[in-house]
């Protein structure tokens, strides 16, 4: 299994819009979650940071938060990835950057000549994932959403478990993570199907126990 691929088993996904609920401090509701998340055992952690009741208004505290939670992932050596931001990626020496179709993804892949950066693409068509499974400057697809989420308001269409059999059909070889919907209880049926991981936000953040969420998520 290459450095790729093995990022992709557990991939959590949170900012503070996904963390108001538990306590009206949010920040340290997120680092809180991570903290446990990456002492559990995720493989990889993206911060996303943006939309309503996020810190999107406050750039500098946005900033100081995506510090807190990149050094939280480097004392336990996981990726730490930076959604969409590229600037804020490049600024604060993320690992790297993942962008949806709609996202600047030339931009993304120039950052590659400033620093190595791993780069993810949302794919949510066929197409898509067909015109860049070559592509060497992509590492991975995030595909979906799978299933129904309420985690993102403007998701692109649903798709469904069966997707991922169908791109792998169609030669993408590409690795990938499933996101949208996912649980600890439909997690593994997503692994059979080809993807060498789940990516997740509320399976995490809203978890009673978040050791036991993410050792589910692993099998």
């Amino acid at each position: 299994m290459n450095l790729i691929a093995k990022m992709l088993q557990v991939y959590f996904i949170a900012g503070t819009q996904d963390c108001r609920l538990l306590n009206g401090q949010p920040e340290q509701n997120l680092l809180s979650i991570l903290h446990q998340a990456l002492a559990a055992g995720i493989n990889c952690f993206q911060f996303r940071d943006k939309g309503a009741y996020s810190l999107a208004s406050d750039p500098a505290r946005q900033k100081q938060l995506a510090l807190a939670c990149r050094d939280l992932c480097r004392q336990y050596h996981v990726p730490f990835i930076v959604n969409d931001d590229i600037d804020l990626a490049l600024e604060i020496e993320a690992d790297g950057i993942h962008v949806g179709q709609k996202d600047q993804i030339k931009q993304a892949l120039d950052a590659r000549s400033v620093r190595p950066l791993i780069v993810g693409l949302s794919i949510n068509n066929i197409a898509q994932g067909v015109a860049d499974k070559d592509n060497p400057n992509i590492d991975y697809f995030g595909l979906g959403p799978i299933f129904a989420t309420q985690s993102k308001a403007d998701h692109a269409p649903v798709l469904s478990p069966a997707f991922i059999r169908e791109i792998r059909r169609q030669g993408v070889n590409k690795p990938c993570v499933a996101i949208g919907g996912v649980t600890t209880q439909n997690a593994s049926q997503l692994r059979r199907l080809g993807v060498e991981g789940v990516a997740v936000i509320s399976a995490i953040t809203q978890a009673e126990d978040i050791a036991s969420a993410v050792k589910q998520l692993q099998s």
